[in-house]
Order: C-alpha cells, then sequence, then structure tokens
C-alpha cells in the first residue's frame, strides 16, 4: 500500500530531528521535510499555503481560529516554548529597571500578533498592572524597516498602535523614539554581543521561574498545523502525526537526561534536564491538551483581550476531535 506524502516546513529542532531525518515514520506518512528559517516559514505558510504541514505562529493560528478560517487547523505539538521576560531590550542608561517603569512610555513591537509579544503584553497587563492604554505601542521591524502585520486585528478601543514601515526599532530606540523593544529575535547588537542594548532582566531566568510558579504558565510559541483540505482528505494523518511527534520529543528527552554522555552540547545539560523535572514534571516539555490547558486559556484570554481574536476561542476548537480522545486498552 503506497505511503502518503506530507510536505513538512519547519526549524530543525533537537526534539523532531528523529521524525525529519526519518529515523521514525509517521504511520502511512512519508514525510518530506523542508528546513527552513522560521520567519520564511511562518510568512510563506501564512500568505500562500505552500505546504501540507508547518510550523507556526501560534498566534497567528489563534487568530485565523477566531474568524472561523478553516484553512488550517493544528495538533497539540508545539516545538518552541519559551519564556518572554527576556524578550524586553532596552538602552543601558535609560533609567527603565523594571516593567513597571513601562508605564507611559513607547514600546516598539515588530508585530501586534507576534506570539511573544502577546503574551509579554498578558504579564503586562495581569501580573504587572499595567493597561495596554498606558503604553504607546509602535510596530516596525526589528532589525529591517517595512515590517507588516500578517492578519487582522481588532484593536480595544484607546489603545495607542502607530505602524513605522520607515525605521528599524533597533534604529527608534538608538534615536530616543522608543522607549523599549518587546521582541522574541533580539535587536541585532544583542545578538552580537554588543551592550549597546541590553535585557531589562539581566536575571531573566529567574524572573521567568518565579512567573511559571505563579501562574502555571509555560508560554507556547509555535504549533504544528496542517493544511485544511489535506487534513479533511485524510483525517486519520492529526493521531499519527502527533504520535510520531511525541515519539521523537521523548527520545530527545531521555538523550538530554543520560548522564553517561553528552547527547547535547552543554556541559550540564544533565543537571538542566533535572532541574526543568524539578520545576515541570517529568514530562518537562509536554505536548497535548490537558497538560497545557493552564497555558492554552491564558493565552486564548491574552489574544481576545488584545484584538488579536475577534471573538474569545475555546480550548477545544483550536483541534480537530481526533486527536482529543485515546483508545484505550
Amino acid at each position: 500500500m503506497s505511503r502518503l506524502e506530507i510536505t513538512y516546513a519547519a526549524s530543525d529542532y533537537e526534539h523532531t530531528r528523529d521524525l525529519t531525518r526519518g529515523d521514525i515514520q509517521a504511520e502511512g506518512i512519508d514525510l518530506r521535510y523542508l528546513n527552513l528559517q522560521i520567519e520564511e516559514t511562518f510568512f510563506r505558510f501564512i500568505k500562500f499555503r505552500e505546504w501540507d504541514v508547518s510550523e507556526m505562529s501560534f498566534g497567528k493560528y489563534i487568530a485565523l481560529k477566531s474568524q472561523d478560517d478553516d484553512t488550517v487547523t493544528a495538533i497539540p505539538v508545539f516545538p518552541s516554548r519559551v519564556f518572554r521576560q527576556s524578550s524586553l531590550f532596552v538602552l543601558p542608561d535609560s533609567g527603565i529597571r523594571d516593567a513597571s517603569d513601562l508605564r507611559g512610555k513607547k514600546i516598539g513591537i515588530p508585530e501586534w500578533a507576534q506570539t511573544a509579544s502577546i503574551y509579554t503584553r498578558g504579564w503586562l497587563v495581569h501580573n504587572m498592572g499595567i493597561p495596554l492604554q498606558e503604553i504607546d505601542w509602535i510596530q516596525g521591524g526589528v532589525n529591517d524597516a517595512g515590517r507588516q502585520e500578517k492578519v487582522k486585528l481588532k484593536l480595544p478601543d484607546g489603545v495607542s498602535y502607530t505602524p513605522r514601515p520607515d525605521k528599524s526599532l533597533t534604529q527608534m530606540l538608538f534615536d530616543g523614539e522608543i522607549d523599549c523593544i518587546m521582541s522574541a529575535h533580539p535587536p541585532a547588537p544583542v545578538e552580537e554581543g554588543d551592550d549597546t542594548i541590553v535585557h531589562l532582566y539581566p536575571n531573566y531566568q529567574e524572573v521567568e521561574e518565579q512567573y511559571y510558579k505563579d501562574t502555571g504558565i509555560f508560554p507556547i510559541m509555535h504549533v504544528i498545523a496542517m493544511r485544511g483540505d489535506v487534513f479533511r482528505e485524510n483525517r486519520w494523518i492529526a493521531m499519527n502525526l502527533l504520535k510520531a511527534f511525541t515519539e521523537a520529543k521523548d527520545r530527545a528527552m531521555f538523550r538530554v537526561q543520560e548522564m553517561t554522555a553528552t547527547r547535547v552540547p552543554y556541559a550540564w545539560c544533565y543537571e538542566g534536564a533535572q532541574k526543568a523535572r524539578k520545576l515541570f514534571g517529568d514530562d518537562f516539555f509536554p505536548y497535548g491538551i490537558e497538560p497545557n490547558r493552564t497555558t492554552l486559556e491564558a493565552f486564548l484570554q491574552y489574544g481576545f483581550e488584545q484584538g488579536v481574536c475577534q471573538r474569545k476561542v475555546e480550548v477545544e476548537e483550536l483541534f480537530p476531535e481526533e486527536v482529543q480522545a485515546e483508545f484505550r486498552v
């Protein structure tokens, strides 16, 4: 019997590599993998739906679901999860030392609907007590001018939001036109080790660990999405893909916890994994709905409050029913 050929585009992750290189095969599927840079993957799939299955911005995905868009549907596989108190960048002499100092300031964002920004704004509103209306939001590319929003927005009343296609956020920060950059992708000077721009929280790991202890939210950045027509013609692929991605992730988690040999090029990868187990539990990078319900519900609430979603979306709307139940023996 012939296998269904599925083209899949995503970044190269340790926890998906056993699947993308063929060590694991999804039942009935011949997976053709395209290793593309994140921003290119998102842009081409969201704009053109160029392949069958794709890594996708979670923020863009919930925006489309709130518009009842059936051209994409996701499985609860989350290849990228990153806490985002680390995504705030300021000048060293700005005088801004805490997120509470951002009230009344101008913050640059690459896109309002960027997943990282949704989480960070949700934290500012719900945990720091700063309403969206008390910040001037400036939208533009982080390092390159001309970046645009990719989905339709419905901004809350009173929110000040200004697109700036003429200039990068990094240049605006240097020129004093904004006070802070909020971005998943750091400004170029930060990536290059230049201290002309710095993290608002140099100790961001401590801040992020405390945030998780306080809220139970482990931010989901990306999701695996299927083209709607491909899924509807082959509904069985949702569960088969979920099982294969889960097996690949479980193998990677085993490797990172192996003390005999370092499977990840980092001297204390074993100790890091044990610390993660202590904080998050045995499955410290969970897929599926129930282990992630707190995070999913918070993100959907933030998306609705911030006008990324046109209506309130429920968790069960995000994923097909085929991946919301399991057989028992």
